[in-house]
């Protein structure tokens, strides 16, 4: 059951948070809080640094800023799990939901892999944080994921840990159950969901990926999925076999 309070505003910051902790917001947090979310001055909301846990604050307006007074830490951080999330890049609108949806699942790591057939051209690293940290705010989720630079698949498997299994959502991959085939696995492994583009991976890259030692080749099903419908159904069944989902 989720351990946080469903109604109360959360507020990402990056200032250590401790009791008494006094946190002097930039002028567009202070615009949110005051201008969009038309809080006043004493109202009381939580806040997160990735670090510290989750702590009660209060609000204190100033002429030109808002300050947080911390009052209470109302949940300590919890260590999340080791999962990271590869992707092909995707264009605009569907990379930032499938940023959201990816932090909602409990990635800890985004990193976007250009591959032969990758269609965007550029990743907005920036963007793909914001998305990150909004989905944390309004999700509860203590921890934010880290967003790493894009890097090319060949380069991302030459350097590949041997520790970390790799699940590999592969469309040619047989259609056999695919929790049967992650409940093989070893649960307590850190582990990386790779997902490709939609025009699919090249036969050298399928290769390339299925010569690693440590690889779980799974199909998502009889249905073509777009490439942030495929984000959310593996990264739900990885976590129903492998993760926090069995708890």
């Amino acid at each position: 059951m989720a351990r946080y309070d469903f109604t109360a505003r959360r507020l990402y910051v990056e200032a250590p948070l401790a009791a008494d902790a006094r946190i002097e917001l930039n002028p567009a947090q202070s615009h949110y809080l005051r201008n969009v979310l038309r809080l006043s001055d004493g109202a009381e909301l939580l806040v997160f640094n990735g670090r510290d846990g989750e702590w009660r604050v209060r609000m204190s307006v100033a002429p030109q800023h808002a300050v947080l007074t911390a009052l209470s830490q109302t949940r300590p951080q919890e260590q999340g799990a080791d999962l990271h999330y590869l992707f092909a890049p995707l264009k605009h609108a569907r990379l930032d939901y499938m940023v959201q949806k990816a932090v909602e699942m409990g990635a800890t790591l985004l990193q976007p892999v250009w591959t032969c057939r990758t269609q965007a051209e550029r990743v907005n690293s920036e963007r793909m944080r914001a998305n990150a940290i909004e989905a944390a705010e309004q999700c509860g989720i203590l921890a934010l994921p880290r967003v790493v630079e894009p890097e090319r698949l060949e380069r991302l498997l030459a350097d590949w840990p041997e520790e970390r299994l790799l699940v590999f959502c592969d469309e040619e991959a047989d259609s056999a159950d695919p929790l049967t085939a992650l409940r093989a696995a070893e649960a307590a492994a850190p582990l990386a969901v790779l997902v490709g583009p939609e025009g699919g991976f090249d036969p050298s890259e399928r290769a390339a990926i299925l010569a690693k030692r440590r690889v779980i080749r799974v199909s998502l099903g009889p249905r073509i999925l777009r490439a942030d419908t495929a984000a959310v159904a593996i990264l739900a069944l990885v976590q129903a076999a492998l993760g926090d989902w069995r708890r």
